[in-house]
Order: structure tokens, then sequence, then C-alpha cells
């Protein structure tokens, strides 16, 4: 059986390293964002066979329309979609602007909702179809000064919930809901040794993650092996969320 997935967010970090292990597994694979030469040095490192790069803001409906479009019209079907397309911009109640807190919705929450409503014609024809979110351990609890990012991946984490029940049993919807993971988007924060060591002590793997890891965890949620895994926001951020938060005693 042929399988398509699009994935949204596949110039860098997850989505670049979602993209290769999915054509790895022998996925037809569908690279979306916002950044054409991106998207296009990620494609030139999988088999020139079986992708496709759509470049679009999955934020504005229209896009979402053409990137599904453009994929059904290149592989004749769609069977997986992995909203990955997310941005992270901080400040506390009173700093952050509307203009950022609303970006931060319309990207991670917003364009969840764009592509789901796009797919889903095209999903509800497919075999073991499935939608895979990217969440994030911030939109399982909060973190200081980050409230606009925390309130965009929560919503994206009860959506993925919602959804779930409401597509079952025909399209199973899950999420991946990373910590600290090594991409573009936490380079200024690689960069501070101070802020890693007290991410290390808080992580009991003691490291934040690969975004390779990350992939291989979507890749399982998209798999038939989990054919029976619905509604899941499965946390991948080294035991961090196992912590009710206390100090460890021990130290």
């Amino acid at each position: 059986m042929t399988r398509t997935a699009i994935i949204t967010g596949a110039g860098s970090g997850i989505g670049a390293a979602t993209a290769k292990r999915f054509a790895e597994d022998g996925w037809n694979v569908v690279l979306n964002g916002r950044t054409r030469d991106k998207l296009d040095a990620v494609a030139g490192e999988l088999p020139e066979m079986g992708v496709r790069v759509v470049d679009g803001d999955v934020s504005k409906p229209d896009d979402a329309e053409r990137l599904v479009t453009e994929a059904v019209e290149s592989f004749g079907g769609l069977t997986c979609l992995v909203n990955n397309a997310g941005i992270a911009r901080g400040g506390a109640p009173g700093d952050l602007s509307l203009e950022d807190f609303n970006a931060q919705m319309n990207i991670n929450a917003g364009g969840v909702f764009n592509c789901v409503t796009a797919a889903l014609p095209e999903l509800k024809k497919a075999d073991g179809a499935c939608i895979v979110n990217t969440s994030s351990v911030s939109g399982l609890g909060g973190d200081w000064t980050m409230f606009g990012y925390n309130a965009s991946k929560g919503a994206v984490s009860n959506m993925t919930r919602a959804m779930a029940l409401d597509l079952a049993p025909d399209i199973r919807v899950n999420a991946v809901a990373p910590s600290l993971t090594d991409t573009e988007m936490t380079a200024g924060m690689q960069d501070d040794t101070d802020l890693m060591t007290r991410f290390a002590e808080r992580i009991p793997m003691g490291r934040g993650a690969q975004p390779a890891e990350v992939a291989s965890v979507i890749a399982f949620l998209a798999s038939h092996d989990a054919r029976f895994v619905n509604g899941v926001v499965l946390p991948v951020d080294g035991g961090l969320s196992a912590s009710n938060g206390q100090p460890n005693f021990a130290a």
C-alpha cells in the first residue's frame, strides 16, 4: 500500500527529521513550510522519487487547501497529516504583544485547524488514516514568561483529544509533546550554558532531545503498530513530566 504524508514545518528541526524518517520508512512525503530554500535543502537529502515540496503558510486557509490539493495531485491520496508547524514568542502577561500572541495562536493552533479541515475529505478515503500533531510539554503545563505559547500548545493538546473522539474509528488523532529539543527554535536557549545546566538537572535523562528522537515517535504513532492508539498526547521529554515538580531530595 502506498502511503503519503504531509509534514508541515518541514524545513528544519522536528519536521525535517520526520520527513527523513517517513521517507526511510517508504512513505511519499510532502514537505511544507514558509521558506522554500529550507524545504528544498531537506528534500535534497531524500530519495528523488516520492518527495514533493509545497511552500506556504498554514495559518492561511487557502495555503492549507493548496497544500492538500498538490499532495493528492502528486501521489493520488493522503494517509497521514503531521501538523508540526509552530513558532514560539516569549513574554509575561503585560509584556507579550497582541501581535505575538495572535501569531502563535494562528500558526500553532490555527494551522492545525486549517490543515485538518482541508485534509479531512482525503483522509476519510484512506485506510489507516491518521493525524499526528506536535504539541509540547508547554501544552501540558505552564512556563514562566511563555503564557502565549502555553495557550497555543494547550489548544493543540486538547484539540487532539477532542478530534480523536470525533474522527474515530476512521481516523486516529494523536500528538507528541516534546520538551527541550535541539532545533533552530531553541538555538538561543542552547547557547545559554546556565539554562542548559538547569534543563539537565530537571530532565531525568540529563539532556534535551534530538529531532530524530521525536520523529521516531511520530513515525510510530503514524504506523500500523499504533493502530489502537488514539487521543494520546505523548510526552517525549526524557522523563521531565514524570516529576511532580518538587526538588530532588537526594541532590
